[in-house]
């Protein structure tokens, strides 16, 4: 799942990426779909914990999994946290095991691609809230008329959805849209990772109430350690890397494309990987999502000079581009300034 949906601006593309001049570097392009394959098994493999520990249980041991690993990391200093700084972290980190946990405990449920499908509302209703153009609107009332044919296929009986699935992946969107405002603030008022190496244990924390039983399940069985280590694995440092070095040579608007495909690949990942069933109004809804993120995207590439700006949004700032946050919750949010200074270094 991509939150490329509320980029308004775009990057230069970076050096590298094996691509002729004036257009677009396949290298990178690659990398992203490698990105998306990989977060894909990590889901699936993440539904294999499902039945011995449970949704929450395996959101709990994967969210401490990843915040002891960036803690060691990073080595956050939070004794110079201010009180700004740590009621901001507080609730990147609600929002990171909001997001987290409600999404696992609805692909326990629901098909993936038809919970990823769902859950871009998030990022998509959050760009036309803060956005004065009325495309924006148009592109949010698209994705709704792709996701609604989830609930046509449901009534008439072709598939029926589990209720509480879909309510799930709504609350998941709701936090997504909350995960990306919330990034975006720590990342202006707490330097390097430290804000999101703190968030991180938060969230983990957030959902132990609900996950300690299968996250302490999981621990004592080393096959299940296992599999929640590979898991951390396939949806979280695989993609990372992969995005990274993909955003620092791609234009925001073109990354933001790429990853607006994740409905899609999750679709034909439940398939090929958990023996999903797949049905034409299901790839409909997932291609009206994909072409409804895919127009904020473009639609967002510039904002024209007179346009006024959102009030919730600071003069000269705007929305960041996280990477796979959707899925994982440890992406660190990439801004122009962070692409410019990467660009910057290597020139020297």
């Amino acid at each position: 799942m991509t939150t490329s949906s509320t980029s308004s601006t775009t990057a230069t593309a970076g050096v590298g990426g094996g691509a002729h001049s004036g257009g677009v570097p396949m290298t990178p392009i690659l990398f992203i779909l490698g990105s998306c394959i990989s977060l894909q098994f990590g889901a699936a493999l993440a539904t294999q914990l499902f039945p011995a520990i449970g949704s929450w249980g395996t959101t709990a041991l994967r969210l401490g999994l990843a915040a002891a690993v960036l803690i060691v990391i990073v080595r956050p200093k939070i004794h110079r946290f201010t009180r700004q700084q740590w009621l901001g972290v507080a609730a990147f980190g609600v929002a990171v095991g909001g997001m987290n946990g409600a999404f696992y405990a609805s692909i326990d449920r629901i098909p993936l691609g038809t919970a990823v499908a769902i859950e871009f509302l998030g990022p998509l209703v959050l760009s036309a809230l803060l956005s004065t153009r009325r495309t924006d609107l148009l592109w949010v009332l698209l994705a709704l008329g792709g996701v609604s044919l989830f609930g046509f296929e449901s009534l008439t009986g072709a598939a029926s959805l589990d209720v509480l699935g879909v309510v799930f992946a709504l609350v998941a969107a709701v936090f997504w849209a909350l995960y990306v405002l919330a990034s975006a603030h720590v990342g202006r008022i707490v330097p390097g990772q430290d804000g999101l190496a703190v968030a991180m244990l938060i969230g983990a924390l957030a959902v132990l109430p609900l996950g300690a039983p299968g996250a302490v399940a999981g621990i004592a069985e080393p096959r299940l350690l296992l599999i929640a280590l590979g898991t951390a694995l396939l949806a979280s440092v695989l993609p990372y890397t992969l995005e990274l070095s993909a955003l620092r040579r791609l234009p925001r608007h073109v990354f933001g494309i790429m990853l607006s495909l994740e409905p899609v690949v999750a679709l034909f990942a439940g398939v090929l990987l958990l023996s999903q069933e797949i049905t034409p109004l299901r790839v409909a809804a997932a291609v009206l999502v994909v072409v409804a993120s895919a127009g904020v995207t473009l639609t967002a590439r510039s904002r024209p000079a007179g346009e006024p700006q959102p009030i919730d949004e600071a003069p000269g700032w705007e929305l960041p581009t996280p990477t796979h946050a959707t899925l994982t919750g440890e992406m660190p949010i990439l801004t122009e300034d962070d692409l410019r200074e990467d660009g910057d270094a290597s020139t020297r």
